[in-house]
């Protein structure tokens, strides 16, 4: 059947589940089509929100950006701080530490990367450290932040979860979207023709719509148990399954910096915001259970413990499609890797931002949802690999760690891992989050090291080299010294109110 002839323009949306995921579509939608568009979104407040998605990427300033929303505001509401990077702690072996830091690193010549001319110095003796040539890096290792001009600062943000719904939830509201309370106790559409009519609420009430968005988390309520959609299993590829989640009074420490410090059966996080720190604990159940588990984290925390111990289950996986029919699954329904690298929200923002460029408001066309899951299936597949980098270089002993080292990995990831261990090279995909900065970065810091480097660097005498990577290390320098601690800036541009609630 050809839908795009057939289907009727798009004007009532139904978004099935709030937090994180639904408020963002919900605030997308709402500010940029809520003059031409009926949006309603149906949540339970009975029904919790998996609510740890607290460390974001650089992507979700410019989503904030296109809103036009307030940075400050924001902040106060959510009780957030700055983010510059991810502290990596013993996972390429214990006790070896690397930050993967947002930004770029030295400066790039057009036939080479600025990690060849590094690579050259540090055979001549004249190079030091190479997080030493990155701005952001170095502030937060000295604990400093400020916005530069033209945006001279690469960040994200620390936000409390459950703060962020709320604070979307009476932004989109503000621009007509209706919130419905309610469970959602059917689902009235055909899996053969995959279109969906109305979701039945416990109370009676039938919400109908032309377009469906999925937010149910993990159920897949619309795109899982009522049009079929699978997901591809990648556990093959990423061993954790289990997440222990926990809030601590605060312990005074806000560097911008989420720190990952890997343990013997995976790793554990801790999140700093202005009010209370988020915890969590990331574990292969095979290697470890969920009472140890708990009893491992509650170990680690040296401040006072604000929430009880949580158990998240989860299943690093794809959904098969996430545009079927006239339903789009975003966030956890569409799929879930794992929390490292904070990519979660960016999945939920690039869902949005995709539809938003292919909004069907003519009807749906059957070639915009094959780009649609075309271009998320691309997407999702780098991350993955990305992720899997991680894992699979290290030189732990302990089984978990063996266990990742010594499984098989996609070919696409081996390609990159060979590429830049015989060349340095690193070639960045279109469309890819990450940049050619992060995989050096990590590379560098799981241990992979370039057996060479590219000519143009042999052309530098060690004079020129010198001045060359002194003059970028003393720029970085003196910018450092000029910011004032990350801590006085936050508490000067975005105060939240002392007694702001802590989500149960």
């Amino acid at each position: 059947m050809d839908t795009a002839s057939t289907a009727r323009p798009v004007r009532r949306v139904v978004i099935a589940g709030g937090g994180t995921a639904g408020w963002m579509v919900a605030a997308a939608l709402s500010k940029t089509l809520g003059r031409v568009l009926d949006i309603t979104l149906v949540e339970s407040d009975e029904i919790g929100t998996v609510g740890v998605g607290e460390a974001t990427i650089p992507t979700l300033v410019t989503f904030h950006r296109l809103l036009e929303i307030d940075e400050r505001e924001f902040m106060a509401a959510t009780q957030a701080t700055f983010k510059l990077g991810i502290s990596f702690e013993n996972w390429r072996n214990v006790d070896e530490h690397y930050i993967h830091s947002f930004g770029t690193t030295g400066t790039d010549h057009w036939t080479a990367g600025f990690q060849h001319f590094w690579h050259k110095g540090r055979e001549r003796g004249l190079a030091s450290d190479y997080g030493d040539y990155c701005l952001e890096l170095r502030a937060s290792v000295e604990d400093r932040f400020a916005h530069l001009p033209r945006g001279g600062m690469n960040y994200a943000f620390h936000l409390d979860a459950g703060l962020y719904a709320k604070y979307l939830r009476k932004f989109s509201e503000g621009f007509g979207v209706r919130r419905v309370e309610g469970k959602i106790a059917a689902v009235d559409g055909d899996r053969e023709t995959q279109q969906i009519r109305a979701l039945t609420l416990d109370s009676g009430d039938r919400i109908e719509g032309d377009l469906f968005i999925d937010c149910t988390g993990f159920r897949g309520l619309i795109i899982g148990e009522t049009l079929g959609i699978p997901m591809q299993d990648w556990s093959q590829w990423l061993h954790c399954d289990r997440a222990v989640a926990l809030q601590t009074e605060h312990d005074g420490d806000r560097r911008p910096l989420t720190r990952a410090v890997a343990h013997e059966a995976g790793w554990r996080w801790r999140i700093a915001l202005q009010h209370r720190v988020g915890n969590g604990l990331v574990y292969s159940s095979k290697h470890l259970d969920d009472d140890a588990a708990i009893a491992k984290l509650l170990g680690m925390m040296k401040a006072d413990v604000l929430t009880t111990p949580r158990v998240i289950r989860f299943k690093p996986c794809q959904r098969e499609a996430t545009w079927v029919g006239n339903c789009v699954a975003i966030g956890l329904a569409s799929g879930f890797l794992e929390p490292i690298e904070s990519t979660s929200i960016h999945l939920i923002q690039r869902g949005i931002i995709r539809l938003m460029q292919m909004f069907p408001n003519a009807g749906i066309s059957t070639a915009d949802v094959a780009e649609y899951n075309a271009q998320t299936r691309h997407e999702v597949e780098h991350i993955r690999d990305f992720i899997i980098l991680h894992y699979h270089v290290n030189g732990r002993s302990d089984a978990f760690w063996r266990a990742c080292r010594e499984m098989h990995i996609p070919a696409s990831l081996r390609h990159r891992i060979e590429l830049f261990r015989e060349t340095g090279r690193v070639f960045r995909v279109p469309n890819e989050l990450f940049a050619e900065n992060s995989w050096i970065q990590v590379m560098l810091g799981q241990g992979i090291h370039p057996a060479t480097h590219h000519a143009a660097a042999d052309l530098m005498g060690d004079a020129e080299l010198g001045q060359f990577l002194a003059g970028i290390r003393s720029r970085v320098e003196n910018t450092v010294r000029q910011l004032p601690l990350h801590s006085e800036y936050v508490k000067r541009y975005c105060p939240a109110q002392a007694d702001t609630p802590v989500p149960a």
